[in-house]
């Protein structure tokens, strides 16, 4: 591999975080993490916002007090030229607002087309210019009339904007958690070096898609490739080590909602030698079934510790905090018009994931 394709490879993991943190300084209204996404001089189109500081000061006044919100971008395509990036990524935010009314939740669809340029060793945003796309409207989030007592089984940490954000604390702890650097007497060129945070940081990522297909098809093996196995899981519907999780979150879901998808997206992942931490954005469909069924969407974040052993990256403990959710009448549309031919998604092996994944064995 060339220095120069590296060098842009390792540019765009680091634009790619920048991008997870501006999300992240929306949704936890932290107006510093907001505005160090831009450099000094950077600016912003945001309709009728134009300058980072304005926007960041803005964003902190409107989002501290309100619900939380949930930016997701995702299809992030980059463009590396020397110094100097473009880059383009589609977002989906869950925002409450007074668009024609009282607020009432939104998703909210868009692109960023963004400028970025490196600086004193930094990739930073130069400009950012926001395009709207399509708007969907919720009914307004009854307010929870029982609310259950806290305990070690089934609580999950709450989102929070700021210092108040659960997040923040679970990232500091995990962070505190050191154990090893670089094992052995490895020489890290600046080469060496940067093919080691390419390598690392699409390592760490595919264990979120690990995870997200071993819960959603019911699969505890492939649950357990995401992993060590002394992990510990946090996620409400069952807080423990890691391998009991991998089995009865499966008899869970089988029992109350059989068909389910997360989708996981924004990864903020900070690594230091053979340890990481790292945030992640999770929307979830969950369809509950019972006398009068639901369809359930829930947001929030996985907030994760990461470890490097015997050269191998995997989880060794896994916080769900969760930020939102709404739910409604189930619609059973799945065996209707368009959709009665198409192939559904299956609990188990006989999923077609499987079949195609076991092709390259």
């Amino acid at each position: 591999m060339g220095e120069r394709v590296l060098e842009d490879i390792a540019a765009k993991i680091d634009i790619q975080t920048r991008l997870a943190q501006h999300a992240r300084g929306i949704d936890r209204a932290d107006e510093a993490l907001l505005r160090t996404a831009y450099h000094a001089d950077g600016t912003v189109d945001y309709g009728a916002v134009t300058d980072p500081a304005s926007f960041a000061s803005g964003i902190k006044a409107m989002h501290t007090g309100a619900p939380l919100s949930l930016h997701r971008p995702s299809n992030v395509f980059i463009k590396v030229a020397g110094d100097q990036a473009v880059s383009e990524s589609y977002v989906m935010a869950w925002v409450t607002l007074p668009t024609d009314g009282d607020p009432q939740p939104h998703l909210v669809g868009g692109r960023y087309l963004d400028r970025h340029t490196l600086k004193q060793g930094e990739w930073r945003m130069q400009h950012r210019h926001y395009v709207l796309e399509w708007i969907k409207q919720f009914p307004k989030a009854m307010a929870p009339t029982d609310v259950p007592a806290f305990n070690f089984e089934n609580a999950v940490p709450q989102g929070g904007h700021g210092a108040a954000d659960a997040g923040n604390a679970l990232m500091l702890a995990l962070a505190a958690q050191k154990k090893s650097t670089n094992q052995g007497s490895v020489d890290m060129t600046d080469a060496n070096a940067a093919l080691d945070k390419v390598l690392s940081h699409q390592a760490i990522v595919e264990l979120g898609c690990k995870y997200c297909r071993g819960v959603d098809r019911g699969d505890p093996d492939t649950i357990m490739e995401a992993f060590h196995d002394d992990g510990v899981m946090i996620s409400g519907a069952f807080n423990g080590p890691a391998p009991e999780f991998s089995v009865e979150i499966g008899k869970i879901l089988d029992q109350v909602s059989p068909r389910v998808m997360h989708s996981v997206t924004n990864h903020w992942i900070q690594i230091d030698g053979d340890s990481a931490v790292g945030e992640s954005y999770v929307v979830a469909y969950q369809r509950v079934e019972g006398d009068e069924p639901q369809d359930v969407l829930t947001g929030g974040r996985y907030i994760d510790r990461y470890e490097r052993r015997q050269g191998v990256w995997k989880i060794s403990h896994r916080s769900f905090v969760l930020d939102w959710s709404t739910s409604d009448a189930g619609k059973d549309l799945l065996s209707l018009g368009m959709f009665e031919d198409m192939d559904k998604g299956q609990r188990g092996k006989t999923d077609p994931v499987f079949a195609l994944w076991d092709s390259l064995a």
